[in-house]
């Protein structure tokens, strides 16, 4: 491959992996300022990022499979584009109702943009360069993430939430010149038949599932969850009677491909929340305004970012899944840690406890990528690259969810105010408590891989 194709490339994956981790972390911080805005509960605010997760989840796996018939590129600059639509309507939302339905939309253009990105650049660089670029990748993730909380801070503070969205609009734009620069267009499954069916149980499945998820524990929960159980069942059936399937489940045959799997599940489900619960302790108990609590935040990111290149180094030469293995085990330090914030609580120890987390994440996450990446066939990178991207998604409308669970048995649909806040206080604590346990568990998930022989 040219040198000219593999830095355009590496710039246009790398800045649209800054930007689906930025919504997300910048918004966390706005969250408070949008709840007062729209006059709108605790409850309803959760639905604001979840939105966006959710979308990103249902669609991942498709656009994985649809990229390797229709070519990456192609669906990579249409994910583009669509972000850079819904990023301008979820500017101009008039209510709750709008800007989360404008959150879905853009949920399904980040989903476009990460699945194709990382296959692309996984197909553009040799197996002895893997690691160093999808380190260089995942620390434009953390990037993403540490100005999300600065930058989104600052703007909700100075000019308004909604300006977190249009500073997105150049960057899509950016991406979609160079990428439009780009001759080459990668299809290894071109004329291979899209498995629609596949794709639309895939779809409900996972809708049922987190929907019914963050609806507990309300009764309706029930029926769909129950419906998600059916939904996943037909999956199964379609997809292990096709020839041609949108998600190819025989993967999982591969031990290190479903442990390194189970392992980023686990993860995302047991940090992306902590965003949100220090953004409403920083806020609502400490009385910080959303620009220090976003500065405070970035400890965390930050660490990722300085950790995840040379983690990704490292996985090029040691065993991947040892460092993950250690990575997490950090992480679950950090959150067993900030089961003990209260009010009175100094910020040294948030900024200790989000520092010793952002190393753990970073040691874990690009080790954990190469490994996936690694374990499977060239044909197969597009489907991988969607697994990443899905198991990262799904973990994280999981932690959410859990956020919302926990706050809906414990401080029900109210607005959050000074009268409630002991209740707040007190779902963070049962959070943080139930993401720790979760960590730990993922650490015999990471290590597990270790007897892996082929």
């Amino acid at each position: 491959m040219g040198r000219s194709l593999k830095l355009y490339v590496l710039l246009a994956a790398t800045l649209s992996s800054f930007l689906t981790p930025f919504m997300g972390s910048s918004i966390n911080v706005a969250l408070p300022v949008i709840g007062r805005e729209f006059q709108i509960d605790a409850i309803l605010q959760t639905w604001i990022p979840t939105a966006y997760l959710l979308a990103a989840a249902m669609f991942s796996v498709p656009f994985g499979r649809l990229s390797e018939i229709k070519g990456m590129k192609r669906i990579f600059i249409y994910g583009n584009a669509i972000f850079f639509i819904s990023s301008l309507l979820s500017a101009l939302a008039p209510n709750a109702i709008f800007l989360i339905i404008f959150r879905l939309l853009q949920g399904i253009g980040s989903a476009m943009m990460f699945v194709t990105g990382l296959a692309i650049l996984t197909r553009v660089y040799p197996p002895m360069e893997r690691g160093k670029v999808i380190g260089i990748n995942t620390a434009a993730v953390y990037v993403g993430l540490s100005l999300g909380p600065v930058l989104g801070g600052a703007l909700t503070h100075y000019i308004g939430w909604r300006s977190i969205f249009l500073v997105t609009v150049p960057i899509t734009l950016l991406v979609i010149f160079i990428m439009s620069r780009v001759r080459e267009e990668w299809a290894d499954a071109k004329g291979e038949k899209f498995d629609l069916g596949g794709s639309i149980s895939y779809s409900t499945f996972l809708f049922l599932l987190i929907c019914g998820f963050s609806l507990l524990p309300d009764t309706k929960a029930s029926i769909l969850l129950i419906g998600s159980i059916i939904t996943a069942s037909i999956f199964l059936w379609i997809e292990l009677n096709n020839s041609s399937p949108v998600f190819n489940l025989r993967l999982f045959k591969n031990f290190t491909f479903t442990f390194s799997s189970l392992a980023a599940l686990i993860n995302y489900s047991a940090t992306f929340g902590v965003s949100l619960l220090l953004s409403y302790y920083l806020q609502y108990i400490k009385g910080l305004t959303p620009n220090i609590a976003g500065l405070i935040l970035v400890t965390q990111p930050v660490l990722m970012a300085l950790v995840a290149p040379v983690a990704g180094r490292a996985s090029d030469k040691f065993n991947p899944q040892k460092l993950a293995g250690l990575g997490m085990a950090i992480i679950s330090v950090a959150l067993f840690s900030l089961t003990f914030i209260n009010p009175r609580t100094p910020l040294s120890m948030i900024f200790a406890s989000l520092a010793v987390l952002g190393i753990g994440f970073g040691l874990f996450s690009s080790p954990n990528t190469n490994a996936i990446m690694s374990s499977v066939e060239k044909k197969y990178f597009g489907i991988a690259s969607a697994t990443v991207s899905t198991m990262r998604l799904i973990g994280q409308s999981f932690s959410i969810g859990i956020v919302t669970l926990i706050l809906a048995l414990i401080l029900g649909r109210v607005k959050i105010a000074p009268s409630n806040f002991n209740l707040l206080l007190q779902s963070t604590h049962i959070s943080f408590s139930v993401f720790a346990i979760l960590c730990f568990i993922g650490i015999f998930a990471a290590m597990a891989r270790r007897k892996e022989s082929d």
